[in-house]
């Protein structure tokens, strides 16, 4: 498959924070097949890029002291072409800049953000890193997905500060669900959380990861010491389910059953 085109506002790359990163390696090695190149200490922190089939597909990053108290989680970076822009606009549109935008040498510039309904969203401004290479292939990153209290002033943020065209997937009061792009183009998804998230969890982003089989990659996730929170379940999008790892971040998984839904 060929390297995927990143088109501005659309999601290009996704990483762990994680407290163990050797645990992680170790993980998501067996699972997905990965295998890991750690970068320069002082250029990059040793950041490590994982890779499948020699080609890109996320990044792992050990958590510092002073983030102790943050849970293990994976993120989502939204492409830019001008960081600072972008964090300009996040603020004018009622979000928070939690990171400001830094440059990673010779890669590209980073940013973290507070969206308008409080889950953290990535930036990236590519130089010579353009992102992951590879898609919704097992392994690979297949769908980013925002699951917020306040759906209307999200779909609204997304639209104002990354540029996305939005197409409503479905507006019943049961499921209320904007994707960035419309059917097969689509490239991730904001869904009405408010019914099902606990008071105590933010409003965040999910990464589904493509898999062959998602009940032997459940069974495999368990075996490592992982944990299944909830599926797996057939859907018009394939079977899904969703697994924390060994500490405690969670991700999602898709398996194509042949039955997806036509845009």
């Amino acid at each position: 498959m060929p390297t995927p085109d990143i088109t501005p506002g659309a999601p290009c790359w996704i990483d762990l924070m994680t407290s163990n990163t050797d645990t992680a390696k170790q993980f998501y090695g067996d699972l997905f097949g990965w295998e890991f190149q750690t970068g320069d200490e002082e250029k990059y922190g040793g950041y490590i890029t994982a890779n499948k089939n020699g080609k890109m597909v996320a990044g792992i990053m050990q958590k510092q002291a002073d983030q102790a108290a943050m849970p293990d989680m994976w993120s989502t970076y939204l492409r830019t072409d001008d960081a600072a822009a972008t964090a300009a606009a996040v603020t004018a549109n009622g979000g928070q800049v939690y990171v400001e935008p830094m440059d990673v040498p010779e890669q590209g510039h980073m940013a973290i953000f507070g969206d308008v309904s409080g889950a953290a969203i990535g930036a990236w401004q590519p130089r010579e890193m353009r992102g992951y290479e590879l898609v919704a292939e097992n392994g690979a990153p297949a769908w980013h997905e925002l699951h917020t209290k306040d759906y209307d002033a999200a779909v609204k943020f997304y639209q104002e500060v990354f540029g996305w065209d939005t197409d409503v997937m479905s507006d019943t009061a049961e499921f209320r669900y904007t994707t960035l792009g419309a059917g097969e183009d689509a490239k991730a998804g904001i869904v009405d959380a408010s019914g099902y998230l606990p008071a105590e969890v933010p409003s965040n982003w999910q990464v589904y990861f493509a898999v062959g089989d998602a009940d032997a990659s459940i069974e495999k996730a368990v075996s490592m010491g992982g944990a299944l929170v909830d599926g797996p379940d057939d859907t018009p999008f394939g079977r899904l389910a969703t697994l924390t790892d060994p500490t405690g971040a969670m991700f999602k998984i898709v398996a194509d059953t042949g039955q997806a839904a036509q845009g």
